[in-house]
């Protein structure tokens, strides 16, 4: 089963047009979140280039973006490497998408088209598919599109660079199939119904309310620890 709502029409196109620069941030992300490229782990500009087969420019940019992300650090005497994220940052991390996941919900109550509520309708459906079936992929993917498709309808992009600005700390967070037992399944979809059901009913306090709690409450099924409280 896949989730095949809200698909974007341009996406098959898109890798074609991305400058080089892009392509070499792109496939370095998706080697450091996939754990190709562990933490700690040096990285070579001119290794990376050859591999590649570009310049070392366009990985020299890609390299500032990607410390830019908080994903590589450049260190004394050893160079750019992967950057090590405990679990302490990432809970920290988690709650900032949380207050800014909250924010977003109530914002598209106000904002959502009509045409917007039936996508994230017909999402919560296949999600209910995926429950059934187990379907852990799927329920990821249709989870994706859901957030996303709220964060959209803000049309606030300061927001919406905000929260991809952690995406990439939420990957290393969370595993990739959402719902790690089997009572976690129900209890996603019935959030994300709850959600929608705010969203619909144009309640923006609610939708802020049960967007945030549900992100919070991911935090912990996910087994990402809160913070110890400073002293």
């Amino acid at each position: 089963m896949a989730c095949d709502a809200a698909v974007p029409i341009e996406k098959l196109a898109e890798e074609e047009t991305l400058s080089l620069g892009e392509r070499a941030y792109r496939r370095l992300r998706s080697s450091i979140l996939q754990g190709a490229l562990a933490a700690g782990a040096r990285i070579s500009e001119r290794g990376l280039a050859s591999a590649l087969g570009i310049s070392a420019q366009p990985v020299r940019e890609a390299l500032r973006r990607l410390e830019k992300d908080g994903l590589v650090v450049t260190l004394p005497r050893r160079g750019t490497v992967v950057a090590e994220i405990g679990p302490e940052r990432l809970a920290e991390l988690g709650r900032i998408r949380a207050a800014l996941e909250g924010v977003a919900a109530a914002l598209a109550a106000e904002r959502m088209s009509e045409d917007n509520l039936v996508t994230l309708a017909q999402l919560v459906r296949q999600m209910r598919a995926a429950t059934a079936a187990a379907d852990h992929e799927a329920l990821a993917e249709c989870n994706e599109r859901f957030h996303a498709l709220v964060q959209g309808a803000t049309g606030n992009l300061f927001l919406i660079r905000s929260l991809e600005a952690l995406d990439a700390y939420d990957a290393l967070g969370r595993p990739r199939a959402l719902g790690s037992t089997p009572k976690e399944l129900p209890r996603v979809l019935r959030e994300h119904a709850a959600i929608l059901a705010a969203l619909k009913a144009r309640d923006a306090t609610l939708a802020e309310a049960r967007m945030r709690a549900h992100v919070l409450r991911s935090l912990v099924a996910n087994r990402v620890p809160s913070p110890a409280p400073r002293r």
